[in-house]
């Protein structure tokens, strides 16, 4: 799989389709562009005509974890501006779920001539949503650091199946500087605190008005804690003439798949994305 160097980590990516615009695919969590649910809406995509990037972000799949900037959104941001840079591919189409529209808006903020157009869906928001992030990325490392040191990171089991992926990870974690790590995880930490003026983890408000590309918002599920319907619709009044439209999935698919995975059922919380591939389509072709 290519592999490029950016910001002093190698991120492994791989492109499909040889032709039309070039679409950047970021899932949310800690997942890399492998995981189930990913790869069936890329190829769709690519089967409407048009070419994907998929891309394991930092400290997911199996590029090299990395440990900058003021959230880890941030950091991923400055890292897709380097690995676009890199390939000379750009502008591009942004299209994120979950925490990949988060990760989306702040590189369309940060990288504006990288981008032509947005599209975002399962926006995480609400206090349910931003406490659940805390524990997905952050928590479980702070209580390891307290309770072993850098060397407790190795018992994590995000940070386990990051060297299990690439066993680069486990020098790279070890070479921390305890004091310094444990800083920017409180940094990191401070991104999912409610904040008034935040509908967006980390993410200052008025800082959306500067997405002056065409966005399309596929709106939050009316039954989805974690994804809910008024952040969405929050997010698209915060961006200019952002457009919304109703999720090609049922209200509650969201809470519905983790009920089924509780139950051991063969279910995966993205499975339902490749449905969006037609309103994707539709707005990317869309002059």
């Amino acid at each position: 799989m290519p592999v490029i160097d950016v910001n002093g980590g190698q991120v492994v990516y791989e492109i499909l389709g040889d032709t039309g615009q070039l679409i950047v695919l970021t899932p949310g969590g800690r997942f890399g562009k492998d995981y189930r649910g990913v790869r069936p809406l890329a190829e769709r995509l690519v089967a409407g005509g048009h070419r994907v990037l998929l891309w394991d972000r930092p400290n997911c799949g199996a590029s090299d974890v990395q440990f900058f900037g003021p959230s880890e959104s941030h950091m991923r941001a400055d890292t897709l501006h380097g690995l676009l840079t890199a390939l000379e591919s750009g502008p591009v189409v942004l299209a994120g779920g979950s925490g990949g529209a988060r990760d989306s808006m702040i590189t369309a903020i940060r990288y504006p001539e990288l981008v032509t157009k947005l599209v975002l869906w399962n926006i995480v928001g609400g206090i349910p949503g931003l406490f659940t992030l805390s524990w997905v990325y952050i928590m479980p490392t702070i209580s390891a650091l307290r309770a072993k040191g850098i060397e407790g990171l190795l018992t994590v089991p995000e940070w386990k199946q990051r060297i299990q992926d690439n066993p680069r990870n486990r020098e790279r974690l070890l070479a921390l500087d305890e004091a310094e790590f444990t800083r920017l995880t409180l940094r990191w930490l401070q991104a999912y605190v409610p904040t008034p003026g935040q509908t967006i983890a980390g993410l200052n408000d008025d800082l959306l008005a500067d997405i002056r590309v065409p966005t399309r918002i596929i709106r939050g599920g009316g039954n989805d804690p974690d994804h809910p319907r008024r952040t969405s619709l929050e997010v698209s009044c915060l961006i200019p003439d952002a457009e919304v439209v109703d999720p090609p999935w049922a209200e509650d698919a969201w809470e519905q798949s983790i009920k089924a995975q509780g139950r051991g059922e063969d279910v995966g919380i993205f499975d339902t994305w490749i449905l969006a591939a037609p309103t994707i389509l539709e707005f990317v072709d869309r002059a």
